[in-house]
């Protein structure tokens, strides 16, 4: 019988997805797999109703202005999302806070704005718990100062950012607030009203338990992002310039209806379920690993001394062992898939220390996994540790063997 993985890279993707996401993305794609909004006929018709209805049902969602769902607009993930709002807002001479705690999806394009276009930015420091300090993102705050980007939910450490607070300040002083969602979407309640959001970037093959290949922005009435790509939409086709309008203004081509359909069936998903009740199991497990994994020898966690304001993910080392030779052991011994290395966030490593370890060992906790897979997950980390200070005390034994003076009339 064919071993079963045990999955823990949730913050990677969430996989598997809820079955009536499969069924749903089959079964539209076989029924009407056209290209909505370039033809008339009652197919393509129906099919640019879907994305229609998606971008209504994403906006209300995500607490967007609800009278203007044309500024939902999709792309490939959240990364693709945020490579098209940070040019498309920041240009010469403007100033970008941000954080430590952000992917390379934020940090890249930031950082090339600053070399290539004479842009400033900030990189703030997250405290000993893994969070950002509101006052901290006030005393940054300059009269350049253009946006805040900040990641909701670390995909490293997993601590969740205090975004009311910071969407105040950013009201206070006219800086458009921008959110990477990427691992909080689907479990963490957004609402951007309240939360004085400007943008939302989000993926849909994470929480919101759609496939890869999609995602979007959520942006505004008051916001405007310049394009920065300009192509074929379907619409106004005599038109030599690329549409004004939102959507099309930040949309090129074809959509992905594939990962639209995915979208509207894990909406069906989290409405039957509630993503209270999705948090609540993940946060129960999370906190069955955090608690059996602090009592292994040898074992390190971070920033989740306290799992309040947190996702179910977990950063560990294991102490004389590289985080890849553990991430081997987890897949080869026990058949327990992790994430382990930099994971795409090197200024949390820089900050954590662990760069030189070669980063760390992350296990995100999904809706689908069991109590029991995480008791097997414990006893799997405590075979790699005992064998790492196995490994730690044979040179040092070896070490000893090799000082000892041997005896009289005996050669060494």
């Amino acid at each position: 019988m064919e071993k079963r993985l045990t999955y823990f890279d949730n913050a990677a993707t969430v996989w598997p997805k809820p079955e009536s996401v499969y069924k749903f993305m089959d079964q539209f794609y076989r029924t009407h797999g056209v290209n909505p909004g370039r033809s008339g006929y009652d197919l393509a018709i129906e099919a640019g109703s879907l994305l229609t209805n998606l971008r209504k049902r994403l906006t209300k969602f995500f607490g967007g202005d609800e009278d203007a769902p044309e500024r939902l607009v999709f792309s490939y993930n959240v990364t693709d999302s945020l490579n098209l709002v940070i040019p498309g807002l920041i240009g010469k001479g403007d100033h970008v806070i941000t954080t430590n705690l952000e992917h390379n999806s934020v940090i890249r394009p930031v950082n090339h704005l600053v070399r290539d276009c004479g842009a400033e930015v900030t990189y703030l420091p997250f405290n000993s718990e893994g969070f950002i300090e509101p006052d901290e993102v006030k005393r940054a705050i300059r009269p350049n100062t253009k946006a805040l980007i900040v990641n909701h939910g670390s995909n490293v450490i997993g601590t969740v950012q205090p975004l009311r607070e910071m969407g105040r300040l950013c009201r206070e002083h006219d800086i458009v607030f921008i959110v990477d969602t990427a691992q909080t979407a689907g479990v963490i309640p957004i609402n951007m009203k309240e939360m004085n959001i400007d943008v939302v970037a989000f993926t849909g093959h994470k929480a919101l338990m759609g496939s890869m290949g999609i995602g979007g922005l959520c942006i505004r009435k008051h916001v405007e992002i310049a394009q920065v790509r300009s192509g074929g939409t379907g619409v106004r086709s005599v038109d030599p310039y690329h549409l004004e309008e939102y959507p099309w203004r930040l949309e090129f081509g074809t959509p992905n209806m594939v990962g639209v359909a995915a979208l509207w069936a894990g909406q069906d998903w989290l409405d039957e379920n509630g993503i209270e009740n999705v948090y609540a199991h993940e946060m129960k497990l999370a906190k069955q690993l955090v608690e059996g994994l602090r009592q292994i020898d040898g074992v390190r966690l971070y920033c989740c001394d306290q799992l309040k304001n947190h996702l179910s993910t977990v950063l560990v080392n294991v102490q004389g062992a590289d985080p890849a030779d553990v991430g081997t052991m987890l897949d080869v011994d026990h058949d327990i898939a992790v994430r382990t290395g930099l994971h795409c966030a090197p200024l949390v490593h820089t900050q954590l220390g662990t760069v030189e370890n070669h980063g760390g060992v992350r296990f995100s906790v999904g809706a689908f996994n069991t109590e029991k897979e995480v008791a097997a997950a414990i006893h799997a980390v405590s075979e790699v540790a005992s064998w790492a200070r196995e490994r730690v005390r044979k040179p040092e034994r070896d070490r000893v063997l090799m000082a000892t003076p041997a005896p009289i009339g005996l050669t060494a």
